[in-house]
């Protein structure tokens, strides 16, 4: 399910809550400012969630940077 529907079906303190479409038992809270500056209540938005496989080998290979220079230091 990369994309899906979901309805703003309300905004409270600065974070929307999103209802996924159909039947709109999922709900999901998200900061306002993520979504598009005239996104009111009652708007029907577009969401997709892509797996971006290229930032995840990266952060893996910073992390296991940070990772030995750690063990390194604790050793020296």
């Amino acid at each position: 399910m990369g994309s899906f529907k979901v309805t703003l079906d309300r905004i409270e303190e600065g974070i929307a809550v999103l209802l996924v479409r159909d039947k709109e038992l999922i709900k999901i809270n998200i900061p306002l400012s993520l979504l598009p500056s005239e996104s009111r209540e009652g708007d029907i938005l577009d969401i997709t969630i892509a797996r971006n496989l290229q930032e995840t080998e990266d952060a893996k290979k910073r992390v296991s940077s940070l990772l030995e220079k750690l063990k390194n230091k604790s050793i020296g």
